[in-house]
């Protein structure tokens, strides 16, 4: 059995990720850390849990969570790159759910989260932990950096278009909606569902800090410096992801079946990339609670605009499940071991 901790395990991450492990197969949760809540059972405050998680909440301290196979650190940006030396150094693999890690320009990353890096040497090391794209580099890895929710969705629906350079990579456009569990667990008036329900609006418009994220990952795949424009907007629901991808084809000639038959090609062995058929319309119901990313393409008027719909859930795909999957491929197991999961409807 994997032997695995969870470092910040009272924000909405940190509980997507206890009711994915607790019924995984090959996995024990054996440290579940809040410095606020230490000492109290972890079913006491999260009944749900009741009958699958018997832990206490400790403090995150690195003697305990030393006795892991592997940690996760689920806890505000800050805090992963503070702790993961002492961790790597007794042996135990870590999966940083935060952004500490995603960006390999340190000084870009302290440009945008406005402090100053811990750890810049373990950055070099750090795997993206897209499996789509970094598979093969995630399974001998030690140190995962995982994506964010945004640039999850992005990325996977850009990625065909970029890497067989279909697309002019000057004029991206991603207009991305995200339900308020998205700016997490903490007290907020502006996430208050009484604030944000019946409304609607954007946020970041001038420059959100996952858009270094999102052309970094897009620059490496196309081989290109692109140029994108990201929008992100707050929507009036509890979970969810919708990612509206513009692009401008660099062959009018190719047709929207064409674009399909590459789609379906490009993600034909990716257990949780699922491309809907030609023209249809993803929702965010569709892929809740599950690891899944949905795609549907559609090319208005048949001109040179190119639309790529991708949903996924946030807290899942965008977070908790796609640290899981990191896991899976670190310990040599089944990818979706513990992630076979229907989404839930309505």
């Amino acid at each position: 059995m994997i032997r695995a901790g969870i470092v910040g395990g009272t924000g909405y991450t940190g509980v997507e990720l206890l009711r994915i492990l607790a019924l995984h197969p090959k996995v024990d949760v054996r440290v579940v850390t809040s410095r606020s809540d230490a000492g109290q059972r972890v079913d006491a405050l999260y009944p749900s849990l009741r009958g699958f998680i018997d832990v206490v909440f400790s403090l995150p301290e690195s003697e305990l969570l030393a006795n892991c196979d592997v940690v996760f650190f689920a806890t505000p940006n800050g805090t992963a790159m503070q702790m993961a030396k002492a961790l790597l150094e007794r042996g135990v693999k870590v999966i940083d759910l935060s952004a500490d890690f995603r960006l390999k320009d340190v000084s870009e990353w302290e440009l945008w989260y406005g402090m100053t890096h811990a750890s810049p040497d373990l950055v070099p090391e750090a795997v993206y932990g897209l499996p789509e794209i970094n598979r093969s580099a995630i399974k001998s890895a030690r140190l995962i950096a995982c994506p964010g929710c945004y640039p999850t969705s992005v990325q996977l629906g850009f990625l065909p278009l970029l890497e067989k350079g279909l697309i002019d990579v000057n004029h991206l456009i991603a207009d991305v909606k995200s339900g308020v569990s998205g700016a997490g667990r903490k007290a907020e008036l502006a996430t208050l569902m009484s604030e944000t329900g019946e409304s609607f609006k954007a946020y970041s418009a001038s420059g959100h800090r996952h858009l270094p994220e999102i052309m970094q990952g897009l620059n490496l795949v196309s081989g290109h410096s692109i140029q994108l424009t990201f929008v992100p907007h707050l929507t009036p629901m509890i979970r969810g992801i919708h990612a509206t991808l513009y692009s401008r084809l660099s062959n009018s000639k190719i047709g929207l079946d064409e674009l399909q038959s590459l789609y379906e090609a490009r993600y034909a062995h990716e257990q949780f990339v699922d491309v809907l058929p030609v023209k249809s319309h993803p929702d965010t119901r569709n892929v809740r609670g599950s690891n899944k990313c949905q795609i549907a393409l559609h090319r208005p008027q048949g001109a040179n605009t190119v639309v790529v719909l991708s949903v996924i859930d946030n807290l899942v795909k965008g977070a908790a499940g796609q640290a899981v999957q990191n896991m899976n491929l670190m310990f040599g197991l089944s990818e979706d071991e513990g992630l076979k999961t229907v989404a839930l409807y309505p």
